[in-house]
């Protein structure tokens, strides 16, 4: 399971291994520059939508699984 720790951290290496400025990435998938900036450090809090349309402009997808119950 991913944690929202290392989700940052995966969006960011991306951007970065892409050689993509913050700005270029806001652009890109139209989000705001603050919003991703927050995102970033860790201090926003963003939507599914915004983290969804970071992970696009980036070639990443996201995915959910549905994981057991354990009683």
């Amino acid at each position: 399971m991913m944690h929202f720790s290392e989700l940052i951290k995966t969006i960011k290496n991306r951007r970065e291994t892409l050689q993509v400025n913050q700005e270029m990435l806001a652009e890109l998938s139209g989000v705001g520059l603050r919003t991703l900036k927050q995102f970033e450090s860790g201090k926003g809090n963003p939507t599914l939508k915004t983290v969804s349309k970071l992970a696009d402009a980036l070639g990443l997808e996201l995915s959910l699984k549905v994981k057991t119950l354990h009683h």
